[in-house]
């Protein structure tokens, strides 16, 4: 009979979730190495340059690979065998202990993003607790873990459909992605669930994500000739598919989309096809490990060779540089869609906290807590700093959420352009364009690297939202592509639009008796 102590357990997520936190797979780091090799699309691949550099920079420091360390989900899987030792409350309340203690580890703290009331009060938990868990119970005397902390970019654009028996998951899946834009930080794995009910499709959709990225091998089962089960088949016709829609890295245009696509079954009600389709983004973060009562887990740092060589940027190499202590409206106006800048000064930060109060702010008459004329906003929600650093890991957040607030801010506040990730809306693009304002973005997954280009961080209001105060960040080099322009520009649309153009469409896979269509 096995016997779990719960301290055993506690150390063993704990010390699971710092790994994920600073530590990419090398399963994900092979395929995002492939990707860029072969990526033609300039933009693109200076995007997953930096996603690559970031996270070795992460793995060296032990610092967070995203700014969004997400919420946790365990997967315990429980043998029947299994006895607990020692616990002093319930299976949940001893993973919940984990994430407290890793969340706040003074060494990495990790940036606390749920909040315990999702109606009303919305306020944050302040240690990241709880986490979702699911429970099955199976033969034997193991305790299988699987960790993962979910960024919310990518699990904002989960789907969910009850399709009937005899339509396309692949139609279906193809009209989803594009919908979904690049909020989900491309490119990353998408994690497709089939069959069941609704709640079940989503958990196996859930799931599929936590399997270990294979593409590589079964593109090259399929170009042997060998033959491939209707699963892989699937796989393969999404994957091929997906890609040639030119989305490409941070939704620029490329030739890579998605580095994987990954597939869970289960019978059904003959009425029905329950489908969901779950994005995981480029800050992917689970782990696997065992528990067979010998005490807690050990987790082995990845080599550091596994990160590519990369040499210099050349997008750096022609880059604009940009004092924003000097910037005006007319110098914004210069700006065109697809340049890559260099911001050099002072910046405010704000996000959806931030702007609601901002709007309550205005709608009273009443004054507002920083100077936003002829000012450059960053939308972030950065980590805290540790030892010698300004901030801890600062990338963008999904610009999308803001479109809301944009005409306000553009026509009240005397604010000139912003920076985020993913694409705007068209009343966002429109107001941008009407003000003469630009709309520039920073690559969603190079967290770490772009805190390296803040040199000093200080709170200016609303320090109580926490992550989501307004910060003044002091920035050197820190290097943003021109997403919307002055004049409507919109490198969102024109970059997928001329990459569908050059990649043509796809060669279909088939395997025997099997259609891909299903």
């Amino acid at each position: 009979m096995t016997r779990i102590r719960q301290q055993d357990l506690i150390d063993s997520i704990a010390g699971a979730l710092q790994y994920i936190s600073h530590y990419h797979s090398p399963d994900y780091i092979a395929h995002l190495a492939r990707a860029h090799e072969r990526e033609t699309s300039a933009p693109a691949r200076d995007a997953m340059a930096q996603i690559l550099a970031s996270s070795r920079l992460a793995a060296i420091g032990r610092r967070p690979i995203c700014q969004d360390t997400g919420i946790v989900n365990v997967f315990l899987k429980v043998g029947m065998d299994v006895q607990w030792a020692d616990f002093t409350g319930s299976l949940e309340d001893a993973v919940n202990a984990a994430v407290r203690r890793a969340w706040l580890d003074p060494d990495n703290p990790l940036r606390a993003s749920v909040i315990a009331d999702p109606l009303f009060a919305r306020a944050n938990t302040r240690d990241n607790t709880p986490a979702v868990t699911s429970v099955e119970i199976a033969p034997g005397g193991r305790l299988e873990i699987t960790v993962a902390a979910k960024g919310g970019g990518s699990e904002n654009k989960a789907r969910l459909a009850m399709l009937n028996p005899g339509d396309s998951v692949v139609d279906w899946v193809l009209a989803q992605v594009p919908a979904m834009g690049a909020g989900w930080c491309p490119p990353g794995m998408l994690g497709i669930g089939v069959g069941g009910t609704a709640e079940k499709a989503v958990l196996l959709a859930k799931q599929s994500l936590m399997q270990p990225l294979d593409m590589h091998t079964l593109q090259a089962r399929a170009a042997s000739g060998a033959a491939l089960a209707p699963e892989e088949a699937l796989r393969l016709e999404l994957y091929e598919r997906i890609n040639a829609l030119g989305i490409g890295a941070q939704g620029l245009g490329g030739l890579t989309t998605v580095l994987d696509v990954k597939l869970k079954t289960y019978p059904t009600h003959a009425a029905a096809k329950p489908v969901a389709l779950i994005p995981n983004c480029a800050a992917t973060r689970h782990v696997r490990f065992v528990l067979d009562g010998s005490g807690s887990a050990h987790l082995e740092p990845p080599s550091l060779d596994l990160w590519p060589d990369l040499g210099p940027s050349a997008q750096a190499a022609t880059a604009r540089r940009v004092d924003l202590d000097t910037l005006t409206r007319d110098e914004v106006a210069r700006w065109r869609a697809g340049e890559t800048l260099l911001l050099n000064g002072r910046m405010l930060t704000g996000r959806d906290a931030a702007h609601q109060r901002i709007r309550e702010l205005l709608a009273r008459g009443q004054p507002l807590p920083a100077d936003f004329r002829g000012r450059v906003i960053y939308y972030v929600g950065p980590v805290d700093a540790v030892r010698d650093e300004a901030v801890g890991p600062a990338g963008p957040t999904t610009a999308t959420r803001m479109d809301g607030y944009t005409d306000m801010m553009l026509e009240h506040t005397g604010l000139i352009a912003m920076v985020g990730k993913a694409e705007r809306g068209p009343d966002a693009v429109a107001a941008i364009q009407r003000h003469r304002a630009a709309y520039l973005i920073a690559v969603g997954g190079a967290a770490y690297l772009v805190s390296k280009a803040i040199r000093r961080a200080r709170v200016v209001a609303f320090e109580d939202l926490g992550m989501e105060a307004i910060y003044e960040f002091d920035v050197v080099d820190m290097p943003v592509t021109v997403a919307v322009d002055a004049d409507g520009g919109n490198l969102h649309v024109s970059g997928p639009a001329q990459w569908r153009r050059d990649i043509g469409t796809p060669i279909r896979i088939e395997a025997p008796g099997f259609s891909v269509r299903a």
